[in-house]
């Protein structure tokens, strides 16, 4: 299982090569297990000045968490502590190492970069994304919601945007990411190799965050224009709603062909998962990351263990015909108090952060 995560030092940077190429290198509970102590051991080291994570296999940095596997234990009703939970726990617990590492931590991103990857790129302080990015919150097809902070970082990208990207799963590329604040920088796929060894032969003597920044600038290349960018106004416009029938009466209105086309891609979604993801993204405006990651752990538990998850998953990974039939089936059909039982307290299994050194 080490194989799947390669943990190494190269002169003072720590470097983390997510190393499942053929699962597009899909995050499992045992690799969070692998990462996790160690980014602790090169947070507590004096010697490492940063730490790099990239993706093997040159077509995924990260595709996103396991699901695949958290639904098959869940259909399987394995005895003990669920893969759901302990998958889950161990997920967050690595996205806060993360969110509050005190040095440097520098994503790679180059080509796919969905869900979990978004969570072990999105909270380090540079995200270097490539021409090759593919970069989408895709979970409200799966039956589940943008996990890994998506409601502490989308509400915080442009105007609605990450209304728009969380509830669709539209999919953006490298100058959509710089627009939205998610990318720091643009590097050429074949220049990464180049990058790493300038930041492992760089002087770190100064503030790291001033030398990693300065290295990373001299690799960048402007995106050019971000067609999301150019949309900015109409999405502001269309999802700006606090329910999904407003934001629907607002596409219908528009009447564009990308207006008809959105619609059609929201009503194909989870109804149970579109308006858990609206409450989710709402609430998260007005919460720091640390509260927001104790919401989503109860989401997690929640939406996993409904019928819709095991629905999504089979008709996106396992058949994929693409033809889910979602339980409720229609937006009409979600009741409010089913969208607010997913954000209460769980008695005796509440997501505790670990206390950081």
């Amino acid at each position: 299982m080490s194989e799947d995560v390669l943990l190494e030092t190269r002169g003072a940077v720590g470097l983390v090569t997510l190393n499942r190429p053929k699962a597009l290198n899909a995050l499992s509970l045992e690799m969070c297990r692998a990462l996790h102590p160690q980014l602790n051991a090169w947070a507590a080291d004096p010697s490492v000045k940063a730490v790099v994570i990239r993706g093997a296999g040159g077509k995924a940095f990260c595709a996103g968490g396991d699901v695949r596997a958290v639904a098959a234990s869940v259909a399987r009703r394995d005895a003990g502590p669920s893969l759901s939970r302990e998958f889950f726990l161990a997920e967050y617990a690595l996205n806060h190492r993360i969110h509050h590492f005190p040095k440097p931590f520098i994503a790679l991103v180059d080509g796919i970069c969905m869900g979990g990857g978004l969570g072990l790129s999105v909270h380090g302080a540079f995200r270097a994304v490539t021409e090759k990015l593919l970069l989408a919150m895709p979970e409200t097809a799966i039956g589940i919601f943008p996990d890994v902070g998506g409601g502490w970082f989308l509400p915080r990208f442009p105007g609605e945007t990450g209304t728009y990207l969380g509830l669709t799963g539209a999919r953006c590329d490298a100058a959509d990411a710089l627009w939205l604040g998610y990318a720091t920088h643009r590097v050429e796929s074949s220049r990464l190799e180049d990058l790493l060894a300038a930041l492992v032969a760089t002087d770190w003597s100064a503030p790291g965050r001033d030398v990693a920044a300065r290295v990373l600038q001299g690799f960048h290349q402007d995106p050019g224009a971000s067609g999301l960018a150019a949309r900015a106004e109409v999405i502001a416009r269309c999802f700006q709603g606090n329910r999904m029938e407003d934001i629907l009466a607002a596409l219908e209105r528009e009447g564009t062909a990308w207006a008809e086309e959105t619609r059609a891609t929201l009503l194909r979604m989870s109804p149970t998962s579109l308006r858990v993801t609206l409450r989710q993204l709402r609430i998260g405006r007005g919460q720091d990351y640390d509260a927001t990651a104790r919401m989503e752990y109860r989401l997690s538990q929640a939406l996993t263990a409904r019928p819709d998850f095991q629905e999504g998953i089979r008709a996106v990974l396992v058949d994929k015909d693409q033809k889910p039939r979602w339980n409720p089936a229609t937006l009409a059909e979600v009741t409010d108090a089913e969208v607010e039982a997913c954000f209460a307290p769980r008695p005796e299994d509440e997501l505790e952060l670990p206390a950081l050194s």
